[in-house]
């Protein structure tokens, strides 16, 4: 073990507060809604608010198995990006008709974002710092040259932006993302929600759907059951409750470290003076940022996939991971050697075979589904909730028009087949990243079959 990860807590540093609310009772008995939303993270919760913003008549109860962001919305790195095909490349290799349209929905989005934690009061720490991508290897250069947006900086401009000695240029993009608290703002969410009179249980696991009469009929673990006209489903890595889009995700584990605060000099000796949300370009990609506290959160590069789905909480820490995380910081970061890393967690996100969402409905119109976020969802859910309203209520709206509303991706195939797939991809991605960015025959297939990701 590194020796900075001595005595790291093994949890979110996010949710390790005690800030962190009461937990809401569980339903207890049988009761009735106009809408019941599935899961407490950023789909759900955004569900929520914005279904009482539409119709504040509206009847909603929103059902948590666990606790409100607990799990993906209250372990993530706190980027809350405008993007919403996971960056605009991959986005417009499958939809390129609508690659313009779909930027300015993000860029919309993500003010909407900024104007309900202003009118909501959330504090979440909001910063809107923009991105920056790093380049380390030389073949990564010419990438971040050649982009479209943004402004290209050389090794001495990006270094005197932020100071590792591992930087050769980088890519700075002003207004695509914002930094959040993750675990704040789902916090601030349900209070929104409350406030605007939603019914929120935690600790109340779903266990079925079925139709009742002309609605439908949501089930418990504990017994209780709600009758409703419509079913939003926000369960994100969990097996989906329409049992026919099981297929189109799988579970897979990302892992992060929180550093103690910084002290000034040590702050001053890596600058970071405009506090951008950075990213570098590998395939097998680190991301990080500075806290309101000035710690700094570092995670990524690891993304694990383990046989059959499997989601299970010991699957949470990941003493390997850990390890060569805290080893890449140092060497990114060595002036900053003898810091110590406060808390090391991971969990389970939702990824499809497209890198970002798909949407959908079920039982005749009566429930539907956003799936598939692949770790952009700290922003992208609120349009997710959009779709499932807009789905939901039987609206015909710019959101539900675009081709990518309306087309699924392919699903993954059954085990073993699932698991080889992975595990040769991400192997191929870590050669394509030892050898200039040449991808190999596995990869170039996957480009031909538009499954390639190459971030």
């Amino acid at each position: 073990m590194h020796p900075s990860l001595a005595g790291a807590e093994p949890t979110s540093a996010w949710l390790d507060t005690p800030a962190r609310p009461e937990a809401r009772p569980a339903l207890s008995a049988d009761s009735t809604a106009d809408l019941v939303v599935v899961g407490g993270g950023y789909s759900g919760l955004w569900t929520a608010v914005l279904a009482k913003e539409r119709d504040p008549g509206r009847e909603v109860v929103l059902l948590e198995g666990q606790r409100i962001g607990w799990a993906a919305s209250g372990r993530n790195g706190g980027f809350c990006s405008a993007s919403l095909t996971h960056g605009r490349d991959n986005g417009e290799q499958r939809f390129p008709r609508e690659i313009d349209t779909l930027e300015r929905m993000g860029l919309q989005n993500l003010a909407e974002i900024e104007s309900s934690v202003g009118r909501y009061g959330i504090d979440c720490a909001w910063e809107l710092t923009g991105s920056l991508s790093v380049a380390t290897e030389p073949h990564q250069v010419a990438w971040l040259r050649d982009a479209d947006e943004g402004t290209y900086l050389d090794r001495d401009a990006v270094r005197a932006e932020v100071a590792s000695p591992t930087y050769l240029a980088g890519l700075w993009t002003r207004d695509d993302n914002a930094l959040v608290d993750p675990a704040r703002l789902a916090w601030g969410l349900a209070d929104a929600a409350e406030r605007l009179g939603v019914r929120i249980h935690e600790h109340t696991e779903v266990t079925a759907l079925e139709k009742d009469g002309v609605g439908m009929r949501v089930r418990t673990a504990g017994g209780a059951s709600v009758r409703t006209a419509r079913v939003a489903l926000g369960t994100n890595a969990f097996p989906a409750l329409v049992k026919r889009v099981r297929w189109h995700t799988v579970p897979v584990y990302d892992y992060a470290l929180m550093t103690e605060p910084l002290s000034a000099e040590q702050l001053d000796s890596i600058g970071w003076r405009h506090r951008q949300g950075i990213d570098d370009c590998g395939n097998q990609f680190h991301y990080y940022r500075l806290t309101a506290d000035n710690r700094i959160l570092w995670g990524g590069y690891d993304a694990i996939y383990h046989f059959a789905r499997k989601i299970d909480d010991h699957l949470d820490q990941r003493p390997k991971t850990f390890d060569l995380l805290a080893r890449q910081f140092f060497e990114t970061f060595p002036q900053l050697e003898g810091l110590r890393f406060s808390h090391q967690w991971g969990g389970a996100i939702d990824t499809c075979t497209r890198f970002f969402a798909f949407f959908g409905t079920a039982y005749a119109g009566r429930a539907a589904y956003a799936l598939g976020y692949t770790g952009l969802g700290v922003g992208a859910t609120r349009f997710g909730a959009n779709v499932m309203l807009d789905l939901l209520d039987g609206r015909q709206t710019e959101r539900t028009s675009l081709e990518m509303v309306r087309s699924k991706p392919l699903p993954f195939p059954p085990e073993p087949f699932a698991y080889a797939g992975v595990q040769l991809t991400r192997w191929s991605l870590a050669a394509a990243d030892r050898h200039g960015g040449r991808r190999n025959l596995w990869l170039r297939t996957l480009d031909r079959a538009g499954l390639g990701f190459d971030s």
